[in-house]
């Protein structure tokens, strides 16, 4: 019923609260499923992670732009939040909330999205289980790998995906 990347997603927001990687796992869904809509509820779903990775950085003008465009894009999605088995409501409240933390430049917190549907609870449930990790995991704030996660990953891939880029584009311009 929901994709593999949403639940992978909703583990590594939870559980590894690597929220980097967050926004990698749905970047990659977005670009597959639904890549030019800027307003899609992957998009909505990546900003919210990369508002949660600034504002741990102490980035509070990076955590709250980001966290406003998340919501914008929530606000006219709100049927899909629904079908992501999220609770509207509480969604908004989290999101005011947020917002009220980032513009006192609160230190961060790790927080829960407000999953309503018990099913998809119970099957992130049963893959944090599989992974041998833990739901709703408290720690991570404070892991140096994980909260400057874009210095310390390997970009080898990410520089040679821009390379073919520049190359197919020169290409497309010399036809």
């Amino acid at each position: 019923m929901y994709p593999k990347e949403y639940i992978d997603y909703l583990i590594q927001f939870h559980a590894e609260r690597d929220y980097f990687e967050c926004h990698e796992i749905l970047e990659e869904y977005w670009k597959k499923e639904d890549p030019s809509n800027k307003n899609s509820i992957w998009v909505a779903l990546i900003l919210l992670a990369v508002s949660a990775y600034h504002h741990r950085r102490g980035n509070f003008s990076g955590a709250m732009r980001t966290l406003l465009k998340a919501k914008a894009i929530f606000l006219r999605n709100q049927s899909q939040v629904q079908i992501l088995g999220l609770d509207t409501l509480q969604l908004f409240t989290l999101l005011d909330d947020r917002c009220s933390q980032i513009k006192q430049n609160n230190d961060f917190t790790n927080f829960p999205l407000p999953i309503s549907d018990a099913q998809l609870l119970e099957l992130c449930n049963y893959e944090c289980k599989k992974r041998e990790l833990t739901w709703n995991n408290g720690s991570s704030t404070t892991e140096h790998d994980i909260i400057h996660r874009h210095i310390t990953r390997d970009r080898t891939s990410v520089i040679k995906e821009r390379e073919q880029a520049k190359m197919d584009k020169k290409k497309k311009g010399n036809e």
